[in-house]
């Protein structure tokens, strides 16, 4: 292709949205433009670092790597230059052109039309290259790959299509000219860029260098001749690793502003650690915990992890050996001494130093999060509104630290309110019932379903307790979490309740005589549901209801049923358990109707009316509308 054969291509379509969003909205910080472009040619270096270690010959005999920034105040423009890896003609398509990154659709299903609130939206979406429309009108990129022979230029305005041509590029990397807009003159000044770099990117290990002009031979009132200095490019920021740095040395703007480095996120983060580990297992972590979750949390394509590093050598994005899946949003970095440079994936998988530092990072972060729990409550609930499904997840992948986890779980409960939801375990327990020797819990599809649900009418007249959960992977994390402080859980919708030192003599004598009146009940009901029910029988969990259905303790509930169902799995077949309030009203009228066929219809419709509590929805919602309408017609003769 020569630069007659220039191509104009369209972006994807949704570039063009990101882009009308970019130019469009009011930005109270453009200069974060500047940062995000040196943070990509940051990453650059650091990948043709790596890369050279297998292969010398990339460096072609320029093994310094940089970042230069020069600005031309005539042609109000400014240029970003890196000597790192640069890109083929496809990479460029792919990075420029579109929007690798899963959760696309996610992204803009969650824009209001809002500019200022939308603006939020980027940052946590991770489009650092588009931030250069901003301040340009026009954005041009040269680059040509390590070992590469062609360079390839890409062209845009923004407005929905570029240019791509091939190019005679003389070294390798990418620059990246910025035509600024009229009204952001400011940016073509030297002063200006120098003081954007020591604010946000000081921390960076590669140096990043500005243009010290040439002092020419000047001479004094004494005569004296002072010589000219010649020009040079200078480093301008520090280019020492920031994790490499006494922690007593850094402030929390230096913390904040690499979080923003290595994430892509614009948001500052709740929490961050810093620790250096010596001993049989050497290595350095930066670890942040995020405020905000990324919109493509629960893709499971999304790849997630710690930047690594080997001695200081770039070696990965996205390591996701070092840390559990159920901590995937944790940000930050890694840098081992005792990993080899020409480290892979498979050799992380088995290897023992990896699972020494994935158990300790692992740790550090619980740690972490138990600290802002107990000390900064305000901040954890905004990190579990954000995180909490994420966290459990834990129980179930991680039994050797399941304690912890438990510690950190917040359940909304018939003691709080749905805003809440920040009841802690420990919280539970303090506050039990004199006599009590379990916690109690239901899980349904929504929290106003949980709140409402009959198997909660005991507990409320005797003032218990019970944890209300409502989140999908609820269920899953409750098979796996038995117990807490040496109480175990216990669902009210499963199996024989059984309140133990809660019930007092008189209310069990009580409960005796109720059954009493209607009995041989539950032996009719049984012959007119048939096999339809697991079991029928008497309960005195219901105060005003007059019946419900449970699970056996051997079969899956009802909630697991529809989990797996919901992913595509069978679920084993479970008959429920057909339980009956002695006391209700309806139960009694049932127990002296002789109609065999209206005492089996209302049989029907009492079952359909506990099983549509209790799931939300029927096999046959038709069959029960029809017996409904039969038996009103009957009571209304």
């Amino acid at each position: 292709m020569t630069a007659a054969q220039k191509e104009t291509l369209g972006f994807q379509t949704e570039v063009k949205q990101l882009l009308n969003l970019m130019i469009h909205s009011l930005y109270s910080n453009k200069e974060i433009f500047l940062r995000e472009l040196v943070s990509n040619a940051s990453d650059a270096a650091d990948k043709l670092r790596f890369l050279a270690l297998s292969n010398g010959e990339l460096y072609q005999g320029d093994a310094d790597l940089r970042v230069r920034i020069s600005a031309d105040k005539e042609a109000n423009t400014v240029t970003i230059s890196d000597n790192g890896i640069g890109m083929t003609r496809d990479e460029v398509i792919s990075s420029l052109g579109t929007i690798a990154k899963s959760g696309t659709a996610e992204f803009f299903k969650n824009l209001t039309g809002d500019q200022g609130k939308d603006s939020q939206l980027i940052g946590q979406f991770g489009v650092g290259f588009y931030s250069a429309f901003i301040v340009a009108d026009l954005v041009t990129v040269r680059t040509r790959k390590a070992g590469e022979a062609a360079g390839v230029e890409w062209q845009s305005q923004g407005e929905g299509e570029y240019t791509l041509q091939e190019i005679e590029k003389e070294g390798r990397g990418t620059d990246i000219i910025l035509h600024l807009r009229e009204d952001e003159t400011e940016f073509a000044d030297d002063w200006r860029l120098r003081s954007i770099v020591t604010k946000y990117s000081d921390h960076i290990s590669t140096p990043v260098q500005m243009y010290k002009a040439e002092v020419p031979e000047s001479e004094g009132e004494d005569g004296e001749k002072t010589p000219a200095v010649p020009g040079e490019w200078e480093s301008i920021n520090r280019a020492t690793a920031l994790w490499t740095r006494d922690k007593s040395e850094l402030s929390d703007e230096e913390y904040k502003e690499f979080y923003k480095h290595v994430s892509h996120d614009w948001e500052e983060p709740l929490s961050w650690g810093h620790n250096k580990v010596e001993g049989k297992t050497e290595y350095t972590s930066l670890l942040y915990i995020p405020k905000k979750a990324p919109f493509d949390l629960w893709n499971r394509e999304r790849q997630s992890g710690l930047k690594l590093y080997v001695q200081r050598v770039f070696v990965m994005d996205d390591a996701e050996q070092f840390m559990p899946s159920y901590l995937r949003f944790v940000k930050g970095l890694l840098d081992s001494n005792d990993l080899p440079l020409n480290v892979s994936r498979e050799i992380l998988q088995d290897n023992k130093v990896t699972q020494a530092i994935r158990k300790g990072c692992t740790s550090r972060i619980l740690k972490m999060l138990e600290r802002m729990a107990k000390n900064k409550a305000d901040d954890y609930q905004v990190f579990w509104n954000e995180f909490g499904q994420v966290i459990k997840e834990g129980p179930a992948e991680d039994a050797a630290n399941k304690e912890a986890i438990a510690k950190l779980l917040r359940f909304a409960s018939t003691h709080t309110d749905e805003s809440t939801q920040n009841a802690s375990l420990e919280q539970y327990i303090e506050r039990m019932n004199e006599g009590q020797d379990a916690i109690y819990y239901v899980v349904a599809d929504s929290f106003t379903t949980a709140k409402s649900s009959p198997h909660l009418e005991i507990f409320r007249k005797k003032g218990i307790e019970v944890l209300l959960l409502s989140d999908r992977v609820d269920e899953w994390m409750m098979s796996h979490l038995t117990e807490f402080a040496d109480k175990p859980f216990k669902s009210i919708t499963r199996g024989d309740l059984d309140l133990g030192n809660l019930d007092d003599e008189e209310t069990k004598k009580a409960q005796e005589e109720s059954e009493k009146e209607v009995e041989g009940l539950v032996e009719r009901i049984k012959t007119a549901l048939g096999d339809t029910v697991k079991d029928v029988r008497f309960t005195h969990r219901l105060t005003d209801s007059p019946a419900c259905v449970v699970a056996d303790d051997n079969d899956m509930s009802s909630q697991m049923q529809k989990l797996m169902e919901s992913v595509g799995q069978a679920a084993p077949e479970a008959k429920p358990i057909f339980e009956l309030n002695p006391e209700h009203q309806l139960v009694k009228h049932l127990n002296v109707e002789q109609d065999e066929e209206k005492f089996a219809q209302w049989s029907h419709v009492l079952l359909d009316q506990a099983l549509l509590a209790e799931r939300g929805t029927l096999k046959d919602p038709a069959g029960f509308v029809t017996r409904l309408n039969k038996l009103m017609l009957d009571l209304s003769k």
